[in-house]
């Protein structure tokens, strides 16, 4: 029956009296009884003005439940099907290093501190208790001895000597790491759609290093690129979070995510009345890393790594002073002192029982395999203890902190590159040392946490699979 039909029955059952009908096609009215015998009524009147209104607003609801239904086709044509993962990594350290064992020496001498025998001391202990091998820098004693009021912890206006070092040097380390992500990707540049580009310890300037970077790598001016600022050591997660987004909701993207920190931004003497900036100059180093990142690879020239799952970001409470940065005339002052552990032990096991047990893929945090930004030094052992991880699950990413030290937000990406290698050499089934998922973990300034989880992919099974086994 059509719907013209079904609205002249309608209106006939309104009448209530079967005495006569209105045919709404021609506007007449039609009786098989005498006029006189019509019942016309206030509410038969009501009633008809109702049902009329019902059959326009039907009408509209149908249009609209069409044009609907088109922008859904048109978004799903724009979204990718698969889930996004990470298609080849690159990371680089700058080629000077200094071995932690006698970085106290070397801070205090080049700062010209070392009257400061009481402060040496206990930076000595701190450097000690970093289990920290080496850390590689980009600063040299040459450019102190050519901008002095770097190791100054007098405030003294340093910042434009800092900006303009790590203007250019910042996005050369991420080229470096870029172009080795790219050479393991194997595909052309022109198939990158988008940039990220993060850095905590890079300058601030219009247009930034994402710009320099089209011009660097030769990217069109049409690819879509991000800028990011100040992430700190959750900024990995961060930006993997985001491509996560780009990768899914855009078919055919490919996106190449840099992270590159150089740390003489934050790099100063010390100070007897600002203890809390000793940790800083203890941990961090510098270094730089690059994925590329899309969903639904083209498993004729590309080979998922992991693909990213889930990615949350939350901030633990009552921990806001406790890892704190401000750009300032003598550069990236960073002021960290380690919060109560009353304060993280429960919010991280709750955050990360929140977005992992829904997915119902780890039962147990000994299934997964880990990598941890810890920001602080003690928060690995609140991580293993408080989540009774096995002592071999935090293995590889003190291996990595030992290595290289905190290079902020790349550092993520160093322990994934990592074990990917390890998984190779040691025969694993898995890139993720023979698990299937893993979490990965970054804790930045706020104190933010930054929690990803992710599905390892086979091992390559010979050289010739994959370059980066050689």
């Amino acid at each position: 029956m059509s719907l013209y039909q079904r609205s002249v029955n309608l209106v006939q059952l309104a009448s209530g009296t079967g005495f006569f009908y209105i045919n709404t096609h021609s506007g007449t009215l039609n009786s098989t009884k005498p006029l006189l015998a019509i019942q016309f009524d206030l509410f038969f009147i009501l009633r008809l003005c109702f049902l009329r209104s019902i059959f326009h607003i039907s009408l509209v609801i149908r249009k609209e439940e069409k044009q609907m239904e088109a922008i859904n086709e048109i978004r799903q044509a724009q979204r990718s099907q698969g889930t996004a993962a990470v298609l080849a990594i690159g990371t680089v350290t700058p080629p000077n290093f200094i071995n932690q064992s006698e970085y106290a020496d070397y801070y205090f001498r080049v700062t010209k501190s070392e009257h400061l025998k009481d402060l040496k001391e206990n930076f000595q202990r701190i450097c000690d208790e970093t289990n920290i091998r080496k850390r590689h820098f980009h600063l040299t004693e040459e450019m102190l001895e050519k901008h002095p009021k770097i190791t100054s912890n007098k405030d003294q206006e340093s910042l434009d000597a800092r900006q303009d070092i790590v203007f250019g040097e910042v996005p050369k380390l991420g080229l470096e790491a870029a172009e080795r992500a790219i050479k393991e990707w194997g595909q052309p540049k022109s198939k990158i759609t988008h940039l990220l580009f993060h850095t905590t310890t890079g300058s601030i300037d219009m247009p930034g290093a994402d710009r320099q970077m089209l011009r660097l790598l030769g990217l069109p001016p049409s690819t879509r690129r991000s800028m990011m600022y100040h992430q700190s050591c959750s900024g990995g997660n961060t930006v993997l979070r985001l491509a996560k987004d780009l990768a899914e909701n855009t078919r055919g993207s490919r996106v190449l995510v840099i992270c590159s920190e150089i740390s003489l931004t934050a790099f100063r003497g010390p100070s007897e009345s600002r203890g809390d900036t000793l940790l800083p100059q203890a941990i961090f180093g510098d270094g730089a890393a690059a994925v590329i990142v899309g969903a639904d690879p083209d498993l004729t020239v590309e080979r998922p790594l992991y693909d990213i799952i889930a990615a949350r970001q939350t901030i633990l409470p009552g921990t806001e002073d406790a890892y704190i940065g401000h750009i300032r005339q003598d550069g990236l002052t960073l002021q960290m002192s380690p919060p109560a552990p009353e304060l993280t032990s429960s919010n991280i096991v709750n955050t990360l029982k929140e977005i992992v047990e829904p997915l119902g893929i780890i039962r147990n945090w000994n299934w997964a395999f880990w990598a941890v930004n810890p920001c602080f030094p003690t928060f690995l052992q609140l991580v293993e203890t408080d989540l009774d991880l096995d002592k071999e699950k935090l293995k590889l990413t003190k291996d990595v902190l030992a290595e290289y030290g905190n290079m902020m937000s790349a550092t993520i990406f160093f322990m994934l590159d990592e074990m990917r290698k390890q998984s190779a050499n040691e025969g694993q089934a898995t890139v993720g040392g023979g698990r299937e998922y893993g979490i990965l973990l970054g804790f930045g300034a706020g104190i933010t946490m930054e929690t990803t989880v992710l599905r390892a992919h086979e091992t390559a099974t010979s050289q010739e699979d994959d370059a980066w086994t050689i």
